[in-house]
């Protein structure tokens, strides 16, 4: 499970905005809940239904399918097969939102769908109920308020700014009822959970908001990061003797020489990061790191059945190259948290001449994410691979996630730290060996 931030409050507290803006900084996904209701009273709307009534919206769920999918990082709501992101954000979508909500049968349609999200990613999710229904075990908890004068005046720039022809007393008047139908409704009132943190937005910046919930998420991080778990010492011995098994073979069949191994991580739970060169590159690393690692391999490789059960044995999981694959991500992020190391070739793709290439930005993320140092690798050797040929592998000075300067997720920040671990795996690369 990742780490959850449960965002609640009332209808236009910026919650969707706040969730946005946190979900970029952190790399989080985003789940804006309020679209899959949206999505719902949408539905309904079109099918002629009275969104208040459980008699004529139940029967319609059967006949909806709704999914969140991220586009160029931003998350898109498909009803149907319709990308109807664009089309949910109207008042009169917004109140039916509000009237589905309240039937418990549409909660309980869409309850599995969120909770699988969270379940397997950090996630940011925003609401009426998250705290305190969808997700009760969150890490983090903020309740949203502003003043309904406020979010009124939120809203009506908001519509205003998209070329709609809105009434201020109207939205204010809508935000109202809103409120009143959110704390009163039966199933899932909007509440403050226990143990939420109440903030007052009336009077703050999207970025002093931003702040606030930012300096809370960091604390829940570090909290997870001293929960890291270590490998069983039966385990490392038992590795120890495969490592030392493995190497009698590559040691005989090349020349392979170790530098600064004074460099060599000690512990589990950090990032070994390497130029790629030749197939056997995880084992060479491996001979000398006396803690277990998890590797990531590109998804082609498992389709073939031997192979398959080869790489997962030695803890391999598939990634799908230039997707930017959220569940080899989080996988990577659950393997450095039960304490095994992360062997990983920036790259992405095995350079066949030792030319350096540019890096992929899921090391940097992974990194900052799980707050550990990545151990730069060079690799090298002269000319093809033959019998006896010398082999060098050079380990670098840790480079902590301080030092990598991400001040958000997004692709620029990401692709910059991403060049700076490549830079400091080149220097340790010597192609004229």
């Amino acid at each position: 499970m990742g780490l959850n931030c449960a965002l609640d409050g009332p209808s236009g507290a910026g919650k969707s905005t706040i969730a946005k803006a946190l979900a970029e900084r952190f790399g989080f996904v985003y789940v804006d809940t309020g679209a899959l209701y949206r999505s719902i009273g949408l539905f309904a709307v079109r099918s002629g239904a009275n969104t208040s009534s459980a008699e004529e919206v139940v029967p319609l769920l059967k006949d909806i399918a709704v999914e969140l999918k991220y586009v160029d990082g931003a998350q898109r709501v498909i009803l149907n097969g319709e990308d109807v992101s664009d089309k949910i954000r109207t008042p009169e979508i917004s109140m039916a939102a509000s009237n589905v909500s309240a039937i418990p049968e549409v909660r309980e349609f869409l309850l599995d769908l969120q909770r699988n999200i969270a379940a397997k990613n950090d996630i940011i999710m925003d609401g009426r109920d998250i705290g305190t229904v969808i997700l009760p075990d969150a890490e983090v908890k903020v309740f949203m308020t502003a003043s309904a004068e406020e979010r009124a005046r939120r809203r009506f720039d908001e519509l205003t700014a998209k070329g709609q022809k809105v009434d201020y007393e109207s939205i204010l008047k809508d935000i109202n009822q809103r409120d009143y139908n959110d704390s009163h409704r039966e199933t899932s009132p909007l509440i403050k959970a226990k143990d939420a943190v109440e903030l007052d937005t009336t009077k703050l910046s999207i970025d002093e908001v931003v702040d606030k919930i930012s300096e809370m998420i960091k604390k829940a991080l570090k909290e997870e990061q001293k929960s890291y778990r270590k490998i069983p010492a039966i385990r490392r011995w038992f590795y120890a003797i495969l490592r030392f098994i493995i190497s009698i073979p590559f040691k005989i069949i090349f020349n392979i020489k170790y530098e600064g191994t004074e460099n060599v991580p000690q512990t589990g739970s950090v990032i070994l990061a390497g130029n790629h060169r030749t197939w056997f590159d995880p084992i060479l690393i491996a001979i000398k790191v006396k803690y277990i690692s998890s590797y990531m391999a590109k998804a082609e490789l498992f389709k073939y059945f031997p192979l398959n059960l080869i790489i997962r044995a030695v803890h391999g999981f598939p990634t799908r190259r230039n997707s930017g694959d959220v569940s080899a991500l989080s996988l990577a992020e659950k393997y450095i948290r039960n304490g095994y190391n992360l062997t990983i070739f920036p790259e992405g793709t095995r350079s066949r001449n030792g030319k350096i290439g540019k890096a992929k930005s899921g090391v940097a993320y992974i990194a900052s994410k799980c707050g550990v140092p990545v151990y730069p690798v060079g690799i090298s050797y002269k000319g093809h691979l033959k019998f006896r040929r010398k082999i060098t592998v050079r380990f670098g000075k840790p480079i902590m996630p301080e030092e990598l300067k991400l001040e958000s997720m997004s692709k620029t920040d990401l692709r910059a730290a991403g060049e700076k671990i490549m830079s400091k795996i080149a220097l340790l690369v010597n192609n004229d060996e």
